[in-house]
């Protein structure tokens, strides 16, 4: 998988420095602007984790960036607002006018940021997702260069499909498509998916992931009692294309039968509305002794949460590229994944994956690692160095000058 990836080549060595219709880095500092993203510095979802990363390390490398952030509350409660901040890691922040309602929140705020971006003195305007994308025209008639990075087929979405904001998320792929000098997707399905609808060619830059602290349990064995080794984990946004109700299922179908004395921890808030977290705590009523549901989790306590899991899966029907995964793997877990193409490309060999949607094969592959902790250990000593080694982000942000810097 290594060799995979490493042939992706967006910047020519040989034409590096060179004029020769291939890439051509910028000289001195760029300007840019990232929208598209909630707000920065936040978890609110893996769009913020990349706008950030990428922007922090832009600056380190001497460019100029800055991030509009969208005005409002925290996806999972006003409780988890930050501080409105002006500058973060070197970043510049400004804050857009949003209307906070579902729907229209990224639709307005990509939107002032858009103007905003269009009218300011960037070389680059870098917009993440589909529905954002829906104002590349803006910028691209002021003669900015536009990049989007896809992040997933978005309009494929429960929460959207069949309404207004499935068509208009697909208005912004097709602005995308139309608009962007380039389009950086995150996996070979949607790279394939871009050509085949659309006849368009698309870069394929994967998301990274950083080598973490292991944290000894401290915190979570005092909020839930939780010791290392003692928990399933999953972590992530309560939204049905995470496939949480065929875990529940399946893990309900092992306490049943006597087959599970480990915890399920489901960490992660919900995204707009709070309906399918209840509907989840409903199912799990008559095993309520036997999960935890956590909340939004962030900071420390998602650093122990990762770092004492027995094992951690990702059941998803959907997926752009996983953070959550990268992250789970970085920590030296063993996984246990659906087999969408956005899963089984980041793991390779290194995890264990089931039938996506498939309930039965999901419960006879974790009653397998719950019965043989040496298979799950096997898994642990090499997922850290594999996906940190295979997903750095240095060479992510590496690619993305290549793709600000390239001609047309």
């Amino acid at each position: 998988m290594e060799e995979e990836i490493s042939t992706v080549n967006i910047v020519d060595k040989d034409e590096q420095h060179g004029s020769k219709g291939g890439i051509l880095f910028m000289a001195g500092k760029l300007k840019i602007a990232m929208l598209g993203h909630k707000r920065i510095p936040s978890r609110e979802g893996g769009i913020e984790i990349v706008a950030e990363e990428l922007s922090a390390r832009l600056v380190q490398l001497g460019h100029e960036v800055t991030c509009y952030n969208r005005r409002g509350h925290h996806v999972s409660g006003a409780e988890f607002d930050g501080e409105q901040l002006s500058e973060y890691k070197g970043i510049k922040i400004r804050t857009v006018p949003t209307i906070e309602r579902k729907g229209l929140a990224a639709m307005t705020s990509s939107f002032f940021a858009a103007v905003k971006a269009a009218f300011g003195h960037y070389d680059i305007v870098h917009i993440h997702a589909e529905g954002p994308a829906a104002m590349c025209w803006i910028p691209k008639l002021c003669g900015k260069r536009v990049v989007v990075t896809v992040h997933g087929l978005d309009w494929q979405r429960e929460k959207w499909k069949g309404g207004f904001g499935s068509k208009y998320i697909k208005f912004g792929e097709k602005c995308a498509v139309k608009f962007a000098d380039e389009i950086i997707v995150l996996s070979e399905g949607v790279r394939k998916y871009f050509m085949d609808t659309y006849g368009r060619k698309t870069l394929y830059i994967p998301n990274g992931v950083n080598r973490p602290e292991i944290r000894e349990a401290a915190e979570i064995r005092k909020r839930w009692g939780l010791e290392k080794d003692s928990y399933i984990l999953f972590l992530g946004r309560l939204v049905p294309e995470k496939g949480l109700r065929y875990l529940v299922e399946a893990y309900k179908g092992l306490v049943k039968n006597g087959g599970a004395d480990k915890k399920l921890v489901i960490a992660g808030g919900g995204s707009d509305t709070d309906a399918f977290a209840e509907e989840l705590k409903q199912v799990c009523e008559d095993i309520k002794d036997h999960v935890i549901f956590t909340g939004f989790i962030q900071g420390k306590t998602l650093d122990e949460l990762y770092s004492n899991c027995f094992i951690y899966i990702l059941p998803s029907d959907l997926e752009g590229m996983p953070l959550s995964l990268l992250e789970a793997m970085s920590y030296g877990n063993c996984c246990l994944v659906s087999d969408i193409d956005e899963c089984r490309s980041v793991v390779g060999s290194k995890a264990v994956l089931f039938r996506k949607s498939d309930v039965e094969d999901l419960k006879g592959k974790l009653k397998m690692l719950l019965d043989d902790e040496n298979v799950v250990q096997k898994y642990k000593k090499s997922a850290a160095d594999y996906i940190c080694r295979k997903y750095g982000w240095d060479r992510v942000v590496e690619r993305t000058v290549g793709v600000y810097g390239k001609r047309k």
